[in-house]
């Protein structure tokens, strides 16, 4: 076989796998809101604009999306701006202290965001304003600004990295020409950034349009996310909740085609990077403190959700109300939930089923960076296209769309027979399969573009010639590209694997058992619980901080800036 068959092979297994893993769910959960009984109908679909409750639930989950991609704009441009402007000591602590809110899943932060902002928590008591509950009545606007908080460095990578490929070039002829700060990134610097903008805030808008944890950690209801997990147990019986989910997949890939047209035709043409790099002008004193400024202050408020969440997991029960710290410490917490039966089995469910997603995708994920990269068809366009789509894609959408899969298949002859095949297909009894491929998938872009970005900085001359010395093009790959691009590949692991470990969507809609439970089930399962609960969350929640903190700091020292494009649609 010579070495474009062979890129050709793993770029068509991989189609057929994102076919049969990712647009096949997705299909289904779309037929069961439009064919019952074998007939296409609409009246489902229309019944969910006239339910009062669903309307609401769609009207609300688009504000929450919108409030949080503006608020979460915010610090992201403001940051991005200085640390593109300035250099000063201490910036790369403070840059990568502006990252730490993406080591804690949202829903996490709501222990101890309650604990901060509660009626009776450390805000009123040190500033002595009573009970007054800053989260709000209605709790929208605690799930706004919690998900800002925890998804603002995705903005903030992107703008950073368009900021880097603005030329300065433009910028000084606008200067020369009498513009002043304000306007010229008004009219220059933010129109050349809106791609990029672009690519982070769809990821943003999405995630928190359909972010399932946090609105039901502050339980407040009144959104889709939370009606189409309510909604589940009518999954085999109803076509509401497809219709429901219908609604809200073409609403969010309705949302995204328009923005994308939208830059599409007024997309403002320049180099895909700058012809000359920005050098950021170095302060010292007063001035770098005046830089440094947003940094400390965006950081500490967006902290406070963490440093709740640890003061909490040391707190002794019922020590800590109407008191700036607790009253009394303990460690128990931590030896309690580390023995604790459900958290020993979460952990070693999410150890293994992130293991098996991770090494799914270096096989897939290399073998279709190949394709796109290396490969001259004319349909690695569309491969890349399709690979990307997950991202697009709720994860609330595929869980639903695994659980119906699921549902159907279990009820076939063939597996109700087989025990095999039931502790495989049916979720009811074993769900490690369709963990391992929600997790695989939604976590598939991440590989690909670190292997993709690798595969552009590696000459294709090492590989013509390895294939010139007689080798064959899997033992070129396997002996020369695959260690040149070893860095990228373990960056990308790195990444999928930590956020697999802290899969909120799926891991809350698939897991049914506690068997099976992964870690991010076992905090919500845990935060439920009357008495101790959420102070054994909470330890466990600091466990997953600390996981994750190390693994976004290893990615970062590995890619660098190159990180930001990982989040990009």
């Amino acid at each position: 076989m010579n070495r474009k068959m062979s890129i050709g092979v793993f770029g068509w297994l991989g189609m057929v796998w994102l076919l049969l893993m990712f647009v096949l769910p997705v299909a289904w959960v779309v037929r069961g809101g439009f064919f019952v009984e074998g007939r296409f109908t609409i009246r489902y679909l229309l019944y969910v604009f006239r339910n009062p409750i669903y309307y609401e639930g769609l009207r609300n989950s688009l504000g929450i999306a919108i409030g949080t991609t503006l608020t979460a704009m915010v610090p992201a441009l403001t940051l991005a701006w200085v640390a593109h402007r300035f250099e000063f000591r201490g910036k790369r602590v403070l840059t990568a202290l502006a990252l730490m809110p993406m080591v804690l899943p949202p829903f996490v932060g709501v222990i101890g965001f309650q604990q901060m902002l509660g009626a009776y928590g450390v805000l009123n008591t040190l500033m002595g304003w009573g009970a007054i509950d800053w989260l709000g009545q209605g709790r929208v606007w605690g799930v706004i600004l919690l998900q800002a908080l925890g998804l603002y460095p995705i903005l903030y990578l992107n703008a950073a990295a368009a900021l880097a490929n603005v030329d300065p070039a433009m910028e000084e002829a606008a200067a020369n020409l009498g513009a002043g700060g304000w306007r010229r990134f008004r009219n220059i610097t933010l129109p050349l950034m809106a791609p990029g903008l672009f690519a982070g805030g769809t990821i943003v808008f999405i995630w928190s349009f359909t972010e399932l944890g946090t609105p039901l950690m502050l339980n407040y209801t009144r959104c889709v996310s939370v009606q189409i997990y309510d909604a589940l147990m009518d999954i085999g019986s109803s076509p509401f909740p497809y219709a429901l989910v219908s609604v809200t997949l073409a609403a969010s890939l309705f949302l995204y085609a328009m923005g994308k047209w939208r830059f599409g035709r007024h997309a403002h043409a320049m180099q895909s990077k700058a012809g000359t790099g920005h050098a950021p002008r170095y302060v010292t004193g007063g001035a770098a403190a005046l830089a440094a400024l947003p940094f400390v202050l965006v950081s500490l408020i967006a902290l406070l959700p963490h440093l709740g969440v640890i003061l909490t997991s040391f707190s002794r029960a019922g020590s800590w109300y109407g008191t700036v710290l607790p009253a009394e410490w303990t460690s128990e917490h931590y030896q309690h939930a580390l023995g604790h039966s459900m958290t020993l089995g979460a952990i070693r469910n999410s150890l293994l089923f992130s293991s098996l997603a991770v090494l799914l995708n270096l096989v897939l994920g290399v073998g279709m960076a190949f394709a796109i990269v290396r490969s001259r068809s004319r349909w690695r366009h569309s491969l890349d296209v399709l690979a990307m789509l997950p991202l697009a894609v709720p994860g609330l959408i595929m869980a639903f769309g695994y659980l119906a899969l699921s549902a159907y298949l279990a009820n076939l002859g063939w597996v109700k027979e087989s025990t095999l095949w039931s502790s495989i297909f049916d979720i009811r009894i074993n769900p490690t399969f369709f963990l391992v491929t929600a997790y695989a998938v939604r976590r598939l872009p991440y590989m690909i573009r670190a292997a993709v970005a690798g595969l552009q900085q590696t000459a294709e001359v090492y590989e013509e010639a390895a294939a010139n010395l007689g080798a064959r093009p899997l033992t070129a790959a396997r002996r020369i590209v695959l260690p040149l691009i070893s860095a990228n590949l373990i960056a990308g692991a790195v990444l999928a694997f930590s956020f697999c470990m802290l899969e909120v969507s799926d891991s809350l809609m698939l897991a049914q058992r506690a068997d099976y439970y992964p870690i991010t089930k076992a905090i919500y399962e845990l935060s439920q619980m009357i008495g101790t609960g959420r102070f054994l969350a909470s330890a466990l929640g600091v466990w997953a901080m600390v996981f994750l903190a190390a693994t976004l700091v290893g990615a970062t020292l590995l890619l660098g800036k190159r990180l930001g494009a990982l989040f990009r649609v």
